[in-house]
């Protein structure tokens, strides 16, 4: 059995509320919009066992900004998970203007599986990694 990444996306349109004081994408708003990516894909792919049971904390954000974007441009969030750990993922997101194919941000951010309750890291198992994996054979 082959497996590789399953790419998840979310499209959004650049509001006022998403500007900074220069009129393009504040920074911040990028960092919420990858953790919106994450969680959307998390929600599609738990089961509502998983959810009750799990949930994800961030450890580390690495954002790269390669452009800017402005009020009223269609983004595209897509993401894939490719390193898993014991207790980590490695999430990748990239973030691009959906009209130029144009790579606006690029982010790799660690996280951590816990679970409720305890509030402590969990072991991913098998069946956790195949959620965010295509599989052919």
């Amino acid at each position: 059995m082959i497996t590789k990444p399953q790419i998840f996306q979310l499209e959004l349109k650049v509001t006022e509320s998403d500007l900074d004081d220069q009129n393009h994408v504040n920074n911040v708003q990028y960092v919420q919009w990858i953790q919106d990516v994450a969680k959307g894909h998390w929600e599609d792919r738990a089961s509502v066992d998983q959810k009750k049971e799990y949930f994800w904390v961030v450890v580390r954000h690495e954002i790269d900004y390669k452009q800017q974007a402005f009020l009223d441009d269609d983004i595209l969030l897509q993401t894939y998970v490719d390193e898993i750990t014991n207790v980590t993922s490695i999430r990748h997101v990239l973030i691009k203007d959906k009209n130029t194919d144009k790579i606006l941000v690029k982010a790799q951010t660690t996280w951590c599986l816990l679970k409720h309750g305890s509030n402590r890291p969990v072991r991913i198992d098998e069946d956790m990694k195949l959620l965010f994996q295509e599989t052919s054979d």
